[in-house]
C-alpha cells in the first residue's frame, strides 16, 4: 500500500476539477490532466501520461506549468479515444528510476490498466448527486398515518402494534406487518429537513406478499396499503416543495411468484409473458429463481418483450414513475449485480445501458444506482450506473475497524440463537479486527479501478435495511468517527433511517425496527440527533466535500487523516479510535496559518519548522477548513 503508508509527501493526481479540465468529454475530446508533486521530488527528468487507447499504448508528455506553495505542477494533454480512457502518469528520474501513478498509488514497477485514472466519454450524473446526503426508508417500518387504519390486513401479514419488538425468526421475518405508509412519510418530511438530508430513497412501494415488497406482484401501481398512486405523487411534490428528491427502488434480476407477468405464464405455455422468466420444463411450472428461493423468479433479459415492457418501451415500467404525474428523481436497482447473469449468460450491460439511456431520455437529471454489494469495480465504468450501493469500499472496514470487544448474543432467521456478532452475511467468525491502515488500503483497494466521478456516486452508508445497524457492535465512542467518514470520504452519504435515534438492531432484518418517534428529547436519543444534524451540516456546507479532490497525510493503525480540496477550499480531515499524535511534514499542505475548526476537539498546531501537529484523545473526528489551492494556469 504505497500509497497508505505516508512518511513523505507524494506526488498526486485525482479526477476531480484541479487536475482534470473536463469530466465529461465525448468521444475525440482533448483534456487536460494536471500533476502535482512536491517541490524537491527529485528533480525529474520528464512526466508523461501513458493511455491505452484500442488497447495499444499511447505516450503524451506533459510540460511544467509553474510552481505554487510547495509544489511543482505539470500538465498534459490526453485525447478521448474510448468511452473509458485510462491513463496514468510515468515519472522519469535523472537516475534512472521510473515511478507510475495510478489510482492505487505511486509504483516502481509497470501496473494494470484496470487501476489507471480514467476520462468516461458517456453522460454525465446529474450534478445535484454530488451534493446529496441520502436518508433511507423502509416503508413498512417509517410511519403509519391515521388513514393506514382504514385498509384491511393483508393475506399474507402478521400484524405488529408499533411498539412491539421485530420477530427475527421465519414467517414473522418477511410477513411481520406494521402497516407504515406513505401518508406517514409526509407528515415527517420536516423531520428530513431538520436533519439537513436532501435525498429521500425508499425501499419497494410495489403491491407485494411481504413486509419488505421485493417480491412485487405489480410495477405498475403503488401499494393500496401504502396509500396508492395519489399518495406517491403528494410525497414526491410535498419532498420537492422542501428541496429533497426521492428515488424509487425496483427489482430488475426478478419479480414475485404473485406478480402478474409471472401467473400469466405460469402453467401456462405459450403465454405472451412466457419469455420474461426462465422457465426449465415443458409445463412452465418449474423455473430459476433468485439463489433458488422459489417466491422470487428470475427474469430473461434476453426477452425483447420484458426489454420493451420493463425499459425501453414509451410506457415502460422504469419511464413511468419518471414521468408526470409521479416525476420520481431516479432509481436504485436492486441485485444489480446479478441483473442478466445466469451461468454462462451475460447481458448485464446491456440491461444496465438500456437503463441509463430510457432515463436520459425521459428526464437526463434523473440518477441510476446499482445494487453490488461486493466487489463492484467491472460494473462501475460509467457505461450505466452513476454509482453504487457496495460495502467493502468503505462500510465492512469501518465496522472492522470501529468494532467493539463485547458482543450480544442474536436470533437467526432460523432461530438459532448466536453468540458471534453478525457481519454482512460473511461465515467467518464474526467481525473482523482492522486497523485504520486496513481501512485506507480497503478504500484504496476498492476504488483504484472506478473512475472518478462514478466513485463519487457510490453510496457510502454505515448500515442499511440490508444491514445490521453499525451502532450495535461499535466501540464505545466511535459513532462519530464513522458518521464523520460517511460525510467526508469521496461519496454519497447516506443515514439509514432510526441511526440518528441511536437504534442498534443484530442483523439486516432485525435492523428494520419501527422509528421511535416521539423519544426526539430523550436523554439518550438528543445528543445522536444533533450528531447527526451536526455532521451532515458540515458536508452539506461544504461542497468541497461532494466534489473536491482526495490525499492522505497520515495514516497508522490508530488515525486516518486526509484532506478534500478544491481551488475554492479545503476540508482537513482526522478519525481516530483511540487517540491521535500525528505530525504532517511542512509543505504537504498549503495554506495552515489561515486554518479554522469546523468540528470535534482535535487540537492543530503549526511547529517552528511549518510542519502540522494534530493531536486527540480517545476516539475522535474533527475537521477545518483551509483556503483552496492555487494552480498556475500556464507555462511559467
Amino acid at each position: 500500500m504505497t500509497d497508505v503508508h505516508l512518511h513523505r509527501t507524494l506526488p498526486h493526481h485525482d479526477g476531480s476539477p484541479l487536475y482534470v479540465s473536463d469530466s465529461a468529454p465525448e468521444l475525440g475530446d482533448v483534456v487536460t490532466v494536471r500533476l502535482r508533486v512536491p517541490e524537491g521530488y527529485g528533480p525529474l527528468a520528464a512526466v508523461r501520461t501513458r493511455s491505452n487507447p484500442d488497447h495499444e499504448p499511447e505516450w503524451t508528455t506533459a510540460s511544467p506549468i509553474g510552481s505554487t506553495d510547495g509544489w511543482d505542477w505539470w500538465e498534459a494533454t490526453v485525447t478521448v479515444s474510448n468511452r473509458r480512457h485510462g491513463y496514468r502518469f510515468v515519472l522519469q528520474h535523472h537516475d534512472g528510476t521510473v515511478e507510475w501513478l495510478n489510482q492505487s498509488g505511486l509504483h516502481r514497477g509497470e501496473t494494470l490498466d484496470a487501476d489507471d485514472f480514467a476520462l468516461v466519454a458517456h453522460p454525465a450524473p446529474p450534478a445535484w448527486l454530488n451534493d446529496s446526503v441520502m436518508y433511507q426508508v423502509f416503508p413498512d417500518r417509517f410511519a403509519r398515518s391515521a388513514q393506514a387504519d382504514e385498509h384491511p390486513t393483508p393475506d399474507w401479514a402478521i400484524p405488529a402494534k408499533w411498539d412491539d419488538p421485530v420477530d427475527p425468526v421465519m414467517p414473522g421475518r418477511s410477513q411481520q406487518f406494521y402497516g407504515g405508509d406513505l401518508p406517514g412519510v409526509i407528515e415527517h418530511l420536516d423531520h428530513l429537513v431538520e436533519l439537513g438530508v436532501n435525498l429521500l430513497y425508499l425501499t419497494p412501494i410495489f403491491p407485494a406478499g411481504s413486509n419488505h415488497r421485493y417480491d412485487a406482484s405489480s410495477f405498475d401501481r403503488i401499494d393500496p396499503l401504502l396509500g396508492g398512486e395519489d399518495a406517491y405523487v403528494r410525497l414526491i411534490e410535498e419532498a420537492h416543495a422542501r428541496g429533497i428528491r426521492v428515488i424509487g427502488d425496483l427489482t430488475s434480476n426478478h419479480s414475485g411468484d404473485r406478480h402478474e407477468w409471472f401467473q400469466q405464464a405460469l402453467g401456462h405455455p405459450g403465454a405472451e409473458t412466457e419469455s420474461y422468466y426462465y422457465f426449465t420444463d415443458d409445463e412452465n411450472t418449474e423455473y430459476e429463481s433468485w439463489l433458488g428461493t422459489p417466491t422470487l423468479p428470475k427474469f430473461d433479459w434476453s426477452s425483447d418483450a420484458l426489454r420493451e415492457r420493463f425499459i425501453t418501451g414509451e410506457g415502460s415500467i422504469v419511464a413511468k414513475w419518471l414521468k408526470p404525474p409521479f416525476n420520481a428523481d431516479g432509481w436504485r436497482i436492486d441485485v444489480a449485480n446479478m441483473t442478466g447473469r445466469l451461468g454462462d449468460v451475460d447481458l448485464n450491460a446491456e440491461v444496465r445501458s438500456l437503463l441509463r439511456e430510457t432515463m436520459l431520455r425521459i428526464n437526463p437529471d434523473a440518477v441510476l444506482l446499482g445494487e453490488s454489494t461486493n466487489d463492484a469495480i467491472s460494473d462501475l465504468q460509467g457505461d450505466g450506473w452513476h454509482g453504487a450501493m457496495t460495502y467493502p469500499s468503505f462500510t465492512r472496514p469501518v465496522w472492522g475497524w470501529l468494532r467493539g470487544d463485547e458482543f450480544e448474543p442474536w436470533t437467526t432467521a432460523e432461530g438459532d440463537v448466536r453468540t458471534e456478532p453478525w457481519f454482512f452475511g460473511q461465515p467467518i467468525g464474526g467481525i473482523p479486527r482492522y486497523t485504520a491502515e486496513d481501512v485506507a488500503g480497503a478504500i484504496t483497494r476498492f476504488t483504484a479501478g472506478i473512475p472518478w466521478r462514478v466513485r463519487l456516486g457510490n453510496m457510502q452508508p454505515l448500515d442499511t435495511h440490508d444491514t445490521g445497524r453499525f451502532a450495535t457492535n461499535a466501540a464505545p465512542g466511535t459513532v462519530p468517527v464513522a458518521v464523520g467518514l460517511s460525510m467526508t470520504l469521496p461519496g454519497v452519504p447516506v443515514v439509514f433511517a432510526g441511526d440518528e435515534f441511536g437504534q442498534v438492531d443484530a442483523d439486516g432484518e432485525a435492523s428494520r425496527t419501527p422509528m421511535p418517534w416521539g423519544s426526539e428529547t430523550d436523554a439518550a436519543v438528543a445528543p445522536v440527533l444533533e450528531l447527526y444534524r451536526a455532521l451532515v451540516q458540515l458536508r452539506r456546507e461544504h461542497p468541497v466535500l461532494g466534489t473536491g479532490g482526495m490525499r492522505w497525510l497520515h495514516v497508522d493503525e490508530e488515525t486516518l487523516i486526509f484532506v478534500r480540496e478544491s481551488a475554492a477550499e479545503s476540508v482537513l480531515v482526522l478519525a481516530t479510535r483511540r487517540g491521535a499524535d500525528a505530525t504532517i511534514p511542512a509543505g504537504a499542505l498549503a495554506g495552515a496559518a489561515h486554518m479554522r475548526p469546523l468540528y470535534g476537539d482535535a487540537t492543530l498546531a503549526v511547529a517552528t519548522d511549518g510542519s502540522l501537529v494534530l493531536a486527540a484523545d480517545g476516539p475522535a473526528f474533527a475537521a477545518w477548513s483551509l483556503p483552496g489551492l492555487n494552480v498556475p494556469q500556464g507555462n511559467p
